[in-house]
């Protein structure tokens, strides 16, 4: 999706350098808001990855009976691929590397949308800041005809920017959902096990974090999950939001100065639907969140239920299971 976007991106860049030409505007505080967000989610994301290699390499030092090496840290923590591969320093280095750098993208991503949300938020501003300074005024029609033509390039730059990163916009928001999910799931199905079947055995050897490695990893990694989820799902919905101002400006023009061009705006505002999307499936308003909420608590809703059966009915747990560490699927056998 990244590549497609940049395939595409000079054009997009061509089309904004024309719209700022237009309406010429520089928001200051946009730098430092972006700058802002990616320090505080980057750093939280590093402490995330940290922790689950904490979490690994306690568990891999726990199941391991011999003396802890770089090879039976990397078979622990990634048993797809030395299950089927066998080891090497140089494989286990490289899948480290992706590891990192799938953990890295999937964070950029969201601080992608997020700022670009950022600076769709901030052109549709610049057109409400004009209309909430006359509201009530009474202006000339070549007022709101200037106003409306400034919306319009506004609203047309966020068609064109959705129909290039749509497609990220779309991954990012179904990955949030699916590892929420995965994660609750986990927590539902297994609880807190730290080690699981090696506990027993760790029973005291050292460990950093008293042999709450596992716990801690979990628990700050799904609050940093959904609070992360939650922020892009409101920074983007933002751009909906700030395209439906107009209209409560446009309802209290004066009866002496209303004409066709207040008409044709109102019309415009009230018939059009400016928001980010993902792949056209979905459209990022407030109300999303709130359906997403729901469709969360009704999967929640459901594996109670598959809990509360006997213990008989439920699979043996010889069968294939997964586990996650850093939001990353692990077959175990």
């Amino acid at each position: 999706m990244f590549l497609r976007v940049a395939h595409r991106w000079p054009d997009l860049i061509r089309h904004i350098a024309h719209v700022e030409d237009q309406d010429p505007y520089h928001d200051r505080t946009l730098t430092l808001k972006c700058n802002a967000t990616c320090g505080v989610v980057l750093f939280l994301a590093l402490v995330e990855h940290l922790l689950s290699l904490l979490s690994a390499y306690t568990g891999a030092m726990i199941c391991q009976s011999e003396d802890m090496t770089h090879a039976s840290f990397v078979k622990h923590f990634y048993p797809w691929v030395f299950n089927y591969l066998p080891y090497s320093f140089g494989l286990g280095i490289l899948t480290q590397f992706l590891h990192f750098q799938s953990t890295f993208i999937w964070n950029f991503s969201d601080l992608f949308v997020i700022c670009i949300s950022y600076y769709l938020t901030s052109r549709l501003n610049y057109v409400n800041k004009q209309l909430l300074n006359a509201q009530g005024k009474y202006l000339p029609e070549v007022f709101w005809r200037t106003v409306r033509e400034e919306y319009c390039r506004a609203a047309q730059l966020v068609r064109r920017v959705d129909d290039v990163i749509n497609g990220v916009i779309f991954i990012s928001f179904a990955n949030n959902l699916f590892f929420i999910c995965l994660q609750l799931f986990n927590s539902l199905e297994d609880g807190i096990k730290g080690n699981g079947e090696c506990s027993s055995r760790g029973k005291g050897k050292p460990s950093i974090l008293g042999g709450y490695e596992a716990a801690s990893y979990f628990f700050f990694s799904l609050v940093f999950l959904i609070a992360r989820s939650v922020t892009v799902s409101l920074i983007a919905s933002q751009v909906n939001s700030a395209s439906n101002v107009p209209a409560t400006v446009l309802y209290d023009v004066p009866s002496p100065v209303y004409c066709v061009e207040v008409q044709r705006f109102l019309d415009q505002v009230n018939g059009d639907n400016i928001a980010l999307s993902g792949l056209q499936f979905f459209s990022v308003t407030r109300g999303l969140l709130l359906t997403v909420a729901g469709t969360i608590v009704t999967y929640e809703l459901v594996m109670f239920q598959f809990n509360s059966q006997p213990q008989s009915s439920k699979i043996s747990p010889t069968h294939p299971t997964l586990s996650l560490y850093n939001n990353t699927l692990i077959p175990i056998f």
